[in-house]
């Protein structure tokens, strides 16, 4: 004990706090333990902290057996060493070769050299740290293979779940890693399967090419990738791709540990409520979303955006946007099963953590590009909806002319189209299909400008049945579209009219005058 207090650093023997915005904070355990907090530590991170201390946190703790001799398991190998018993019992000011980690102490004196007073005070981060192993911090759930190299085959576990894809580990890691598991021959398009694997297994990928890919739709296989690198979630650079993605998985995670601290009584009530009331009508009809477990990762998801974004907050309408990029997300890690009749309650925690982190920021890149949909008054769906009228208006005059003589205000149907982009218009797997062509497009110019060409398009689809009847009935109509039944042929022929239309126009804005 005595040798342990004479060689205690400067700072220890002389106060509790370390240089570098450094503090020991006590540990309200019985023990000694303590806490070392350093500037990449934050105090929310602390209080918030439900867990009790164990080598998996992430925050270190240091164990009062330093006192005591380290077991061999503890001790480090190093090559063995031959002591000075006359020198180890004087002191002296030149430093022992023999271990260069550990400075002597400086003679006592009033009088110190400059140099004495460094050798004294330059030691902290090294204060007998090396007589027990430093316990691994704990990053976000993959952290574990963040650390590691990209793998160049894929590795399966020993025990596979049948509901589960084999590589999912190396597909938590990186995206990319799916590549090395398609065959050209698993898609009915091999050519097709062929260019994605092209442009997506590049080190540098080329969003030109991609979104030239995309506009016609990206195979099931890609779209997780495609998706993350077309919203700029996923860098395009190979080398950045799992240092990134385990930084915002954990930011996140660390978001929501601050933010339901002390539960959902914590939280901004107004806020949580609304969203909370909104959850369970959003895709109603699908048994994916009637679970709690997914209904929870929704909230958690809408609740962080709308305090990330108090211009707009939370507006209805918003939760629909997210499902598209959950159920794409979740079918990129369970088998071939429909992820809409998928029980999520049986999905591992780490992939569902994953799952939940990545679509919260791809939701957010999203929503940046059309944030003046949500905001005060609305101003950017009032654009959308008066552009729609002029389009209609050149398009189908008979069909205009018709609508402004049942008094029929385009706000009054195309608001929601505008807001939740067709989403209650249309079947989600049809939104799915027409959202790669609107990530083609451009992140904000697809789900602004070219969206409102899609609801030129589909409004004039019906322009036959509409004609035939009055306020009620068109209202009715437009509210109850025959759409349910559709596949994907009618989305990809909504879309071609509509890119057609958007030729004539778009870049001749004074035909719409």
């Amino acid at each position: 004990m005595d040798e342990y207090v004479s060689q205690k650093s400067f700072w220890r023997r002389h106060g509790l706090k370390l240089p570098g915005s450094v503090s020991i904070v006590p540990s309200n355990s019985t023990g000694d333990a303590k806490r070392v907090i350093g500037a990449r530590y934050t105090f929310n991170s602390l209080v918030t902290s439900t867990q009790p201390p164990s080598d998996k946190n992430t925050i270190l703790t240091y164990s009062p057996s330093l006192t005591s001799p380290p077991t061999p398991s503890q001790q480090p190998h190093r090559p063995p060493v031959k002591k000075n018993t006359s020198a180890s019992s004087s002191s002296s000011t030149s430093t022992s070769p023999t271990d260069p980690g550990r400075h002597q102490r400086s003679i006592s004196s009033p009088h110190k050299s400059f140099d004495a007073f460094l050798m004294d005070t330059n030691d902290e981060w090294s204060d007998t740290l090396e007589a027990s192993p430093r316990p691994k911090q704990r990053p976000f759930l993959p952290t574990k293979l963040a650390s590691s190299p990209l793998p160049v085959t894929l590795t399966t576990h020993a025990e596979v779940r049948p509901d589960m894809k084999a590589y999912v580990q190396n597909l938590l890691q990186d995206p990319s890693n799916i590549l090395l598991s398609i065959p050209e021959q698993q898609s009915g398009d091999t050519s097709k399967t062929t260019k994605f694997k092209q442009v997506l297994s590049s080190s540098n990928v080329d969003l030109v090419a991609l979104r030239q890919l995309s506009w016609s739709g990206i195979p099931k296989e890609f779209r997780l990738m495609a998706w993350q690198l077309l919203l700029g979630y996923l860098p395009c650079n190979s080398a950045r791709r799992v240092a990134t993605l385990a930084r915002k998985r954990k930011e996140y995670a660390d978001s929501v540990a601050a933010s339901y601290a002390r539960g959902t009584s914590g939280l901004d009530q107004g806020l949580w409520h609304q969203i909370h009331i909104d959850i369970p009508r959003t895709n109603p009809g699908i048994p994916l979303y009637h679970y709690e477990t997914t209904q929870m990762c929704l909230e958690r998801i809408l609740y962080q955006w709308a305090i990330r974004h108090p211009a707009s907050g939370y507006v209805q309408g918003i939760n629909d946007l997210v499902t598209p990029i959950f159920e794409v997300f979740l079918s990129a890690y369970i088998s071939d099963e429909d992820p809409e009749e998928y029980d999520i309650r049986q999905l591992d925690q780490e992939v569902l953590d994953v799952i939940e982190a990545d679509s919260f920021w791809c939701l957010s890149k999203l929503l940046d590009g059309i944030q003046d949909n949500y905001t005060f008054a609305q101003p950017g769906i009032q654009r959308q909806i008066s552009t729609l009228k002029e389009l209609v208006c050149r398009i189908d005059v008979r069909l205009a002319s018709h609508l402004q003589q049942e008094g029929i205000e385009f706000i009054q149907f195309a608001f929601r189209w505008m807001n939740c982009l067709l989403m209650r218009e249309l079947p989600l797997k049809s939104t799915i299909r027409m959202w790669d062509t609107y990530l083609a497009e451009g992140s904000s110019e697809g789900f602004s400008e070219f969206h409102v060409y899609v609801c030129a398009a589909f409004l004039v689809k019906w322009s036959d049945q509409l004609q035939k009847l009055d306020f009620q009935g068109v209202m009715i109509f437009l509210q109850q579209l025959p759409t349910q039944g559709w596949v994907e042929k009618d989305v990809e022929l909504l879309l071609s009219e509509a890119y057609m239309w958007k030729t004539l126009f778009h870049n001749a804005p004074s035909h719409l005058k």
